[in-house]
């Protein structure tokens, strides 16, 4: 029992041919998406832990400076930079600006105990002489 056209009516069905096409072109899009984000995130592997405490973020130990603070990197996390770096090289730099602050306080407390000593001692610093 043949029909009309042909033997092969029976193996060939349009619908069958249309979803086994889309079939094909989602696995494609679905193997390139892959392949892509293979590319872009690597294959899974991961650095050793940095032990607590530590950061990768460095400042030097004393007398920090503007170019020091300029060539502060952070790490980069999936929402932003690491909280921890950012929130020592804060805490860090507030330190040493309380230091600055401090070393300055006392300077000027200097100064103004000099200022107030040549007008009084003048007169004694040039008689002993």
């Amino acid at each position: 029992m043949t029909s009309a056209r042909g033997p092969w009516a029976l193996c060939h069905d349009r619908r069958v041919t249309t979803a086994l096409i889309y079939l094909l072109v989602v696995l494609l899009v679905a193997a390139v998406v892959f392949l892509l984000a293979s590319l872009v995130f690597g294959r899974g592997e991961e650095l050793a832990p940095l032990p607590p405490g530590s950061s990768p973020t460095r400042l030097p130990a004393d007398d920090l400076t503007g170019a020091d603070v300029a060539a502060v990197k952070f790490q980069l996390t999936a929402r932003g930079y690491k909280m921890s770096e950012v929130d020592w090289v804060i805490a860090r730099l507030g330190g040493e600006i309380d230091d600055l602050r401090g070393r300055v306080a006392e300077l000027e407390a200097r100064l103004e105990g000099r200022a107030q000593q040549p007008a009084g001692g003048s007169a004694t610093g040039g008689q002993a002489q």
